[in-house]
C-alpha cells in the first residue's frame, strides 16, 4: 500500500466538485485501500479523494466502534474498529435536529472549527464493488460522514462553521 499526500489549502481541487467513480477495477481496489492507509498515518477518522488531489466522489471513514477502548497495538485483541466506504454517496434523509460539535480536517492542520450537523442521516452510495448501499448513521459517525461528503463537493468545515480558532497542541 502506498501513502498518499494529502493537500492543504489553497489546494484549487478541494474547492471542485468531485466527479462520478464510474469504474470499479484493481486501480479503484488499490485506490481504497491506500486512502486508509493514507488516513490512518495521518492520523485521521475519513479522508475523501479530494484531499489526496483526485476529483473522485469517494470517500473512506474509520474510527474506534469504542472510543474509550485503548489503542494498544500489541494487545491479542485489538478493539473494533468501523469502517465505511462511501462512492458517489448522497444524503436521501437528514433529521430535522441539528448539533453542534468540533471539527478538524487533515486539508486544514492546526485549525478547528465548530460546526452544526444534521444529528442523523441516512446516505445511499456504492461499495467498492459497485454495489448500492444504504447506511443510517448518527451522532459522531453522520458528523464524519457529512464533514467528508462536503468536501466532494468542494465545501470544506470551515465555511460551514459558526467559530473556528488556531488549535492548541493538546486539542490536535
Amino acid at each position: 500500500m502506498t501513502i498518499k499526500n494529502i493537500v492543504h489549502l489553497p489546494e484549487p481541487i478541494l474547492r471542485k466538485k468531485a466527479k462520478a467513480v464510474t469504474e470499479f477495477n484493481k486501480e479503484l481496489q488499490t485506490l481504497i485501500d491506500d486512502m486508509f492507509e493514507t488516513m490512518r498515518e495521518a492520523p485521521g477518522v475519513g479522508l475523501a479523494a479530494p484531499q489526496i488531489d483526485l476529483p473522485l466522489r469517494l470517500a473512506v471513514v474509520e474510527y474506534l466502534a469504542d472510543e474509550e477502548a485503548p489503542e494498544d497495538e500489541d494487545s491479542e485483541n485489538p478493539p473494533k474498529k468501523k469502517q465505511y466506504i462511501l462512492i458517489n454517496p448522497e444524503i436521501v434523509h437528514a433529521s430535522e435536529e441539528k448539533v453542534l460539535g468540533v471539527e478538524g480536517c487533515l486539508s486544514i492542520p492546526g485549525i478547528l472549527g465548530e460546526v452544526e450537523r444534521h444529528e442523523a442521516i441516512q446516505v445511499k452510495g456504492l461499495n467498492r464493488h459497485g454495489k448500492p448501499v444504504k447506511f443510517k448513521v448518527k451522532g459522531w459517525t453522520a458528523r464524519i460522514f457529512q464533514h467528508e461528503m462536503d468536501h466532494l463537493d468542494g465545501v470544506l468545515f470551515t465555511d460551514k462553521a459558526v467559530r473556528v480558532w488556531q488549535a492548541k497542541e493538546e486539542e490536535e
